[in-house]
């Protein structure tokens, strides 16, 4: 950092620094999550032409680059449409409900390391360095619930009821085995700091090698937060026409996928500190880069972070061109009967590895459970698969086999 800078941030009170950064990194990552929300939206349809061998939004603009803009102004000129027998109130906030929580999630996530001006001064790079950081995210993204379960209610409307009843069940059953996962890390982090968390893997091994059990299932629980196929039972096209927001329109509709996409944003960036290191380069013990520096090296992290973040949305978008939608018994039962035993047994593992000193071999507990669960699966109670193929009238290929 240049010498006037450092002497000038050196002659401010001790306090106002790190407030300075902080606002500056809020509003740069607030208008970056809000232009992502447009153009991740044109992504998403690009990566549907992919995978669907179609060429997707090409007309307007060069690329089709603009047409994000031409979508937010066709929202704008929209008629506001509001049924007959809506809660008016609950109607109208609903869509805000939904994507406030998603917008100020991201504060305590740590965009960089620590910026340091001079005589061992620095300040982290990150909205907000509290000391329960993890519990805060995790704490507001659990709002979002909150706008789709009363704008399903509001509306007036029986497949947006369900819809928000659908939401609402599957948010609160899949937010027990990310708890679960997340407190795997606390555990092996020994802090509820996002900066130390970042700091611990840059010393040592990404969690994603060390635990890659417990990365999986949060990133499972991620898509199922954030609504993202195959997952998203509660909008489904087929059966519930558009789900909880079918009687919105105009830009109180596009609040709702403005706050599915900046949750999106924002859990990859969550996932990305907590398991992939952060700015981190090298997933293994070896060279690293510091956790601290002059601007350059901040922005080399910031942009590693970014990079990251981007990779995470890709994989999510393929992931709902390629898989398909689960049923709704089949989304409960994978949560209550599969994720949460699961991270219960890979939380006890953790605990014991931790307290024995373990830490560096817990990629084998984790492996271990699984082992074990696959020796004792068979043996356990169950139900009999509702999965199994119903005979068809006058088909040679599936008969009814019976009366």
């Amino acid at each position: 950092m240049s010498d006037w800078l450092s002497a000038w941030l050196l002659e401010l009170p001790p306090w106002l620094p790190q407030v300075i950064v902080s606002l500056i990194v809020i509003v740069v990552v607030l208008h970056m999550c809000l232009g992502a929300a447009a153009y991740l939206i044109l992504l998403e349809r690009k990566v549907c032409a992919w995978a669907q061998d179609r060429i997707g939004p090409s007309r307007v603009g060069p690329l089709g680059l603009l047409q994000p803009l031409a979508d937010g102004l066709k929202l704008f000129f929209k008629e506001e449409f509001m049924p007959q027998g809506v809660d008016r109130v609950l109607f109208m906030i609903a869509p805000a409900l939904t994507v406030i929580p998603a917008m100020i999630g991201f504060v305590v996530i740590p965009w960089g390391g620590y910026l340091e001006f001079g005589d061992g001064h620095q300040v982290a790079i990150m909205g907000a360095d509290i000391n329960i950081g993890v519990v805060y995210l995790v704490a507001a993204a659990s709002l979002g619930v909150y706008g789709v379960g009363l704008g399903g209610w509001a509306s007036n409307n029986k497949y947006s009821f369900l819809g928000g009843l659908r939401a609402t069940a599957q948010m609160i059953s899949y937010e027990i085995p990310m708890g679960l996962a997340l407190l795997c890390v606390v555990l092996t982090a020994g802090t509820l700091l996002p900066q130390q968390i970042v700091g611990q893997q840059l010393a040592g091994q990404w969690y994603l090698i060390q635990q890659p059990i417990v990365a999986i299932i949060f990133y499972i629980c991620l898509l199922a937060e954030a609504g993202r196929a195959p997952f998203d039972l509660a909008e489904a096209e087929q059966e519930l026409i558009g789900g909880w927001h079918t009687e919105y329109s105009s830009m109180k509709w596009a609040l709702f996928f403005m706050g599915e996409y900046i949750h999106l944003v924002v859990g990859s960036a969550f996932f990305v500190t907590l398991f992939l290191g952060g700015w981190s380069l090298n997933p293994i013990t070896g060279w690293d880069l510091p956790q601290s520096g002059g601007i350059l090296l901040i922005l080399l992290q910031f942009g590693i972070v970014l990079g990251k973040v981007f990779i995470l949305v890709f994989l999510t978008m393929m992931v709902r061109w390629t898989l398909p939608r689960f049923r709704f018994d089949q989304l409960m039962k994978l949560a209550w009967e599969g994720l949460i035993p699961l991270s219960l047994l890979l939380l006890l593992m953790t605990s014991v590895f931790v307290y024995l000193g373990w830490r560096p071999w817990l990629w084998a507990g984790s492996l271990g459970c699984m082992g074990l669960i696959w020796l004792i699966l068979p043996l356990m109670p169950g139900q009999a698969s509702s999965n199994h193929k119903i005979g068809l009238v006058g088909s040679r290929f599936s008969p009814p086999t019976g009366r």
